[in-house]
């Protein structure tokens, strides 16, 4: 396994990508992303992980910030280029931007989610993965072992 975070080049390979979305509110969130690279240390994948090691609070969240721009670009393309996309939503957060990737890639057959009881709006979550038929997981482990059955394939 490859760790790429935000915001350093995506390769261009034909090994499984898999990102990283859902919640990340630093401080609140359950840090759930090391949790998976651990568990899929030792599969041939790449994970594409937001998270960046130095993330500065006080930028201005503007489209004319460069660092921030560079964020939404990096985790916009790294969405694009993944083979799989891992959605956790923490119920401690909101997670709009994690809302957002879900409405953005409903359709894609790149979704694979936990959404557990007690998010503020599991039941949109719920109604989505319906309609658009992703699966949802109750635990991450549970997630985790279908996405290794998926790779290893």
């Amino acid at each position: 396994m490859i760790e790429i975070k935000a915001p350093n080049k995506i390769p261009e390979t034909s090994q499984i990508k898999i990102f990283l979305a859902g919640s990340i509110e630093m401080g609140i969130a359950e840090e759930w992303q090391e949790k998976v690279a651990k568990q899929l240390e030792n599969e041939d994948i790449i994970i594409l992980n937001p998270r960046r090691d130095n993330w500065d609070n006080s930028w201005t969240q503007s489209k004319d910030n460069p660092k921030f721009r560079e964020q939404v670009e990096w985790e916009l393309d790294s969405l694009a280029k993944s083979d799989y996309i891992i959605l956790y939503l923490d119920p401690k957060t909101k997670s709009p931007i994690s809302l957002l990737e879900l409405g953005l890639h409903a359709k894609s057959g790149k979704l694979l989610i936990v959404c557990p009881e007690g998010f503020w709006r599991k039941g949109n979550v719920d109604i989505v993965s319906e309609k658009y038929g992703f699966p949802q997981f109750d635990s991450l482990d549970s997630l985790l072992d279908h996405l290794i059955k998926l790779i290893r394939k």
